[in-house]
C-alpha cells in the first residue's frame, strides 16, 4: 500500500515530497503502533536540524541577486570576448558563459534561465535552430552544479560523513571544465553555422571593458571557494559572504538592486529554498523508515554477494541514477540512495570523493533527460519549440555528457588528482 501511494503520488504529478509524506502517513497509520505518527514529524525536523543547511538559502538567495544585478550580460560579453570569434563562436560563448555563471550560482535550473532567456533568441536571429539553442542552453547548464560552489556537493556532503566540502569542490573542477570542452568540441565539429559573436567587434577598448566588467563577478567564486580552502571560513560562513558581495555588487557598484527590489528577490529566494529543504525533510523521514526495516543492510549483504567486482559495481551505478534521474529530482533521488549506496561504494574500494562526484555528475545529467529534465522544462518554456523537437535535439548532448561520465568512471584521477594535489 505504501508504495502504491508512492507511485500514485508521482503519477498524478504530485510534488515529489508530497508524495513521500503522504505515503509515510499511509505506512505509520496502517502499522501496529498507530501513535507513531508523529514519528513523520519529527524526522523530518530532525533532517531540517542541521547549520550546514543554512548555506543552501544563502547561495540560493546570493544567485538571485546576482541576476537582479545584471551579472548575466558582463559574463556573456566576458566570454565573448575569450571566445566569441572561433568557430561557432555563439554557441561556444553559450557553454563558457555557463561555465564563468557556474561559479555564482551553483544551480542548473538558474543557468538555463538567465542564459536562456538571452542566448536562445540570439541564436536564432545567428542562423542556429532554436531548438538546438534551446537543447545546448540546458546541456551546458548541467555545468552549474559540478563546479564550486554547488548546492549539490553541500548536500552530498551533509548526507555522508567524512567527506569534506573543500575536496569535493576542488574534485568538481577538472569534471566541469571536461565537460565545457567536449560539448564544444562537439559544437564546433558539428555545427555548419558560422558566425560572429554578438556585441563583439575588433575595438580593443570593446574587448577591454567586456574584460573588465567580468572581474567583479568573478572573484566571488574565487573568494568564496578559496576562504573555504584555506579554512578560515565554514560552507555556510562562505555562502553568507557570497550574499554579502552580491547585495553590495548590485546595490552600490551596478546600482540595479533597490529596496523596493529586495522584498521580491528575497521572497523568490525563499521559495526556491523551500522546495529543496521540504524535499530534505521528507526524504530524511523516508531514510529513517528504510533504516528502521534495514533495507540498506539487507541490499549491501545482497551487492556483496553478488557483485564480483568494482567495475561491475559502478556500471551498476551508472545505470541506475540515470534511469532514476527520469523519474526523480536529483536532490530527492541522492537523499534517497547515496545513504545505501556509500556504504557498498566504499567497502568495493571506491573512492568516497571520486564516489560523490560520480553521483552528482550522473543525477545532473537527469536534468536534461525527459519526462521529468527541469533544464529541458525550462529551456522549452524559454523557447517554445515542443517537447517531442526538444528531445531529439538534445539527444546528441546527453550522448556526449555520458562519454564524459564514463570517463569520469573509469578514470578516476579525472577527479581525485585535484583535491590530492591539494591535500584532501
Amino acid at each position: 500500500m505504501v508504495y502504491v501511494v508512492l507511485i500514485a503520488g508521482l503519477l498524478i504529478g504530485a510534488p515529489i515530497a508530497i508524495a513521500i509524506i503522504s505515503a509515510l502517513l499511509v505506512f505509520m497509520a496502517t502499522g501496529e503502533a498507530p501513535y507513531s505518527l508523529r514519528i513523520v514529524a519529527s524526522e523530518m525536523f530532525r533532517s531540517m536540524n542541521s547549520f550546514p543547511l543554512l548555506a543552501i538559502p544563502l547561495f540560493v538567495l546570493a544567485g538571485e541577486l546576482m541576476n537582479e544585478s545584471g551579472i548575466t550580460g558582463r559574463i556573456i560579453a566576458f566570454a565573448n570576448v575569450l571566445v566569441g570569434r572561433m568557430r561557432a563562436g555563439l554557441a561556444l560563448v553559450n557553454i563558457w558563459a555557463s561555465v564563468i555563471f557556474a561559479g555564482l550560482s551553483g544551480s542548473a535550473v538558474a543557468d538555463t534561465s538567465a542564459i536562456g532567456r538571452v542566448f536562445i533568441p540570439e541564436m536564432e536571429k545567428h542562423g542556429y535552430d532554436r531548438s538546438f539553442a534551446a537543447a545546448l542552453t540546458a546541456a551546458s547548464s548541467v555545468i552549474g552544479p559540478i563546479i564550486p560552489p554547488s548546492i549539490p556537493v553541500i548536500i552530498y556532503a551533509l548526507i555522508v560523513s567524512g567527506v569534506s566540502v573543500p575536496a569535493l569542490f576542488m574534485a568538481g573542477v577538472i569534471p566541469g571544465l571536461m565537460l565545457a570542452l567536449f560539448l564544444s568540441a562537439y559544437v564546433m565539429l558539428t555545427v555548419k553555422v558560422k558566425d560572429p559573436a554578438p556585441g563583439v567587434t575588433s575595438d580593443t577598448q570593446s574587448a577591454g571593458q567586456a574584460l573588465l566588467g567580468g572581474i567583479l563577478p568573478l572573484l566571488m567564486p574565487v573568494f568564496v571557494v578559496g576562504s573555504i580552502l584555506i579554512g578560515v571560513v565554514t560552507p555556510t560562513e562562505a555562502a553568507s559572504f557570497a550574499v554579502a558581495y552580491a547585495l553590495f555588487l548590485g546595490a552600490f557598484v551596478y546600482r540595479k538592486i533597490t529596496l523596493t527590489s529586495l522584498p521580491r528577490i528575497f521572497t523568490d529566494a525563499m521559495r526556491d529554498s523551500a522546495v529543496i529543504l521540504v524535499i530534505i525533510a521528507a526524504v530524511g523521514a523516508a531514510n529513517w523508515l528504510l533504516t528502521y526495516n534495514r533495507v540498506p543492510n539487507m541490499l549491501t549483504d545482497w551487492v556483496l554477494g553478488n557483485v564480483e567486482s568494482k567495475t561491475m559495481f559502478l556500471i551498476a551505478v551508472i545505470l541506475l541514477f540515470l534511469f532514476v534521474g527520469l523519474f526523480l529530482e536529483g536532490i530527492a533521488a541522492m537523499l534517497v540512495l547515496v545513504p545505501i549506496l556509500h556504504p557498498i561504494a566504499v567497502s568495493m574500494g571506491v573512492d568516497p570523493v571520486h564516489f560523490g562526484i560520480l553521483v552528482i555528475f550522473n543525477l545532473m545529467i537527469g536534468l536534461i533527460t525527459p519526462p521529468l529534465g527541469l533544464c529541458m522544462f525550462v529551456a522549452e518554456g524559454i523557447a517554445q519549440v515542443g517537447m517531442a523537437r526538444l528531445t531529439r535535439s538534445i539527444l546528441p548532448f546527453f550522448l556526449v555528457e555520458v562519454v564524459v561520465l564514463l570517463i569520469l568512471t573509469f578514470v578516476p584521477e579525472t577527479v581525485i588528482w585535484l583535491p590530492r594535489v591539494l591535500g584532501y
